[in-house]
């Protein structure tokens, strides 16, 4: 782990992001020494820096820590937090503070390999997500909502352990996203994604996906989606930088056995990955 440049596992307890959520991180995979989509990567956390008013560090600078950590962890899962800083008490952020800069790794987590080709299960959470348009496609230190929502994934899998996410509606009943991934359908060869715009947050899988099917002509929708929708549709699928894209095989009692378009997008991703 870095903090700011140096070996150690320590923050100021006065660090807004330990007192608030003030902050802002990015997930990405690292393979063989190589941090993939390290440019989107970068840009996402410079426009999510940007709305909420933070600095957001120079990529030279990050650029050098990150090859830090790939220098001892060449495999893995890299993330990078970046905070407004430490700063005195109280909600209103200081103009001069200085923003903090961690990074850490973990080992890429053992999924089952088949399902990536056979899908996986999934249900929906009771959780609803707030609708707060200022933060919408934010990936914000403030996940409260997603640990919730992952503790109640997690008491569902004492009961079947089949489970591997869980879907998120948003309080007007929209289908947003899941607990760690974006999400779309397929129906008729469409692809369909929900709008962001109210809530949740827009990973850089997502936005792959999206312009590999403008780049192959594949016809693209972003707009709100109902569970009813979802579960007509003729694939689910999900996606985020570690897991890559899972299929979804069942979700409430609706099964799934066949995932054409799901296979072909993965393999397109996959081919710009080596």
């Amino acid at each position: 782990m870095l903090v700011n440049g140096v070996p150690g596992n320590s923050i100021s307890i006065r660090d807004r992001g330990l007192l608030y959520g003030d902050g802002v991180f990015r997930t990405l995979r690292a393979d063989k020494g190589k941090a993939l989509h390290w440019p989107l990567h970068y840009l996402k956390l410079k426009r999510d820096c940007t709305a909420l008013g933070i600095t957001c560090p120079d990529e030279a600078l990050l650029c050098a820590e990150l090859d830090k950590v790939l220098a001892q962890h060449p495999d893995g899962v890299v993330k990078l937090i970046v905070t407004r800083g430490a700063g005195a008490r109280g909600y209103t952020p200081s103009a001069d503070v200085t923003p903090t800069r961690i990074w850490d790794f973990s080992p890429l987590p053992d999924y089952p390999p088949e399902w990536m080709t056979q899908g996986i299960k999934a249900r929906l959470c009771n959780l609803r997500l707030s609708i707060q348009p200022r933060l919408a496609c934010v990936k914000h230190l403030n996940r409260l909502e997603n640990v919730l929502a992952a503790a109640e994934l997690h008491d569902a899998q004492s009961h079947d352990h089949q489970l591997a996410e869980g879907l998120l509606l948003d309080a007007d009943g929209h289908l947003i996203e899941g607990i760690r991934s974006n999400l779309f359908l397929v129906s008729q060869g469409k692809l369909t994604t929900p709008d962001l715009s109210r809530c949740g947050v827009a990973g850089i899988q997502r936005g792959r996906v999206m312009a590999w099917a403008l780049q192959h002509g594949m016809a693209l929708q972003v707009r709100d989606i109902g569970l009813e929708e979802a579960l007509h549709a003729d694939e689910i699928f999900i996606v985020n930088s570690v897991i890559g894209l899972w299929p979804i095989r069942e979700l409430e009692q609706r099964y799934w056995s066949h995932f054409p378009v799901a296979a072909q997008i993965r393999h397109g991703l996959d081919r710009q990955d080596t």
